[in-house]
């Protein structure tokens, strides 16, 4: 049976109440083999993808590969896979890149309309396909209050088309994030020593420089989110 909208409320504020490690375990337990984990292998994946294997190795971790991602998160991906032993699901967009730009020109470069075409395009159908290929009832994913304005305000817990999404680090801190890989001695991604401080696409990511902000190192400012987080898209019940 579904939970209702009140059930979930309280699911929040219990959540909010434990330790990481312990809503993960939350998770796994409530949802099971319905469970799948989502992972960009940006600056800290290490952290959510060590914290989940090292309770469940077996659970399946879904990789969108946009085809644009730098040859180092490639090269990283494969690190962690290695190292954690992944149950890696890679999902790659029905058109490859250069299909796209020769029909479509380079879309990340035509404004705001276009930009929300290639994220969908490139990520956020993959990720739906694959959670209806996967059948996965709940998607956990590493996002954090601090990482952007437009996640201030997210949940522990929302229902998202129909999929209950889990967010166990949503109310950690960088520096939070740093004792753990410190204290796991887990590699950061090779672009964090260069200035990198969130990472997607190679076209549309820049370092952190004077003048601009964490948010705006992503698509030049226009926006922080790719769609697959976007709060516009929980179509059911906000809580």
């Amino acid at each position: 049976m579904e939970d209702t909208v009140e059930q979930i409320k309280q699911q929040v504020i219990y959540l909010e109440s434990l330790r990481v490690i312990e809503r993960i375990k939350w998770a796994i337990c409530k949802f099971g083999d319905d469970l799948v984990l989502s992972t960009s292998f940006g600056i800290q994946s290490a952290v959510m993808l060590h914290m989940v294997t090292q309770i469940n190795p077996q659970v399946r971790v879904v990789f969108i590969d946009t085809g644009y991602l730098f040859d180092e998160t490639y090269r990283y991906a494969r690190e962690l896979t290695e190292r954690f032993k992944l149950n890696i699901k890679k999902y790659q967009p029905l058109m490859s890149a250069a299909e796209q730009e020769s029909l479509e020109g380079k879309l990340w470069e035509q404004g705001e309309k276009n930009l929300k075409e290639y994220n969908f395009t490139r990520k956020v159908e993959p990720m739906n396909r694959a959670l209806l290929d996967l059948k996965a009832k709940a998607w956990m994913a590493g996002l954090r209050r601090d990482q952007a304005s437009t996640r201030k305000s997210l949940k522990i817990v929302t229902k998202q088309n129909n999929i209950y999404k889990i967010y166990p680090i949503i109310d950690l801190i960088d520096e939070d994030i740093d004792h753990y890989m410190l204290k796991h001695d887990l590699p950061y991604h090779p672009l964090q020593k260069e200035g990198y401080v969130s990472l997607g696409d190679w076209h549309s990511t820049q370092k952190l420089k004077e003048g601009i902000t964490t948010e705006e190192t992503r698509f030049n400012g226009m926006k922080r989110e790719c769609g697959l987080h976007e709060s516009t898209n929980l179509v059911d019940y906000q809580i």
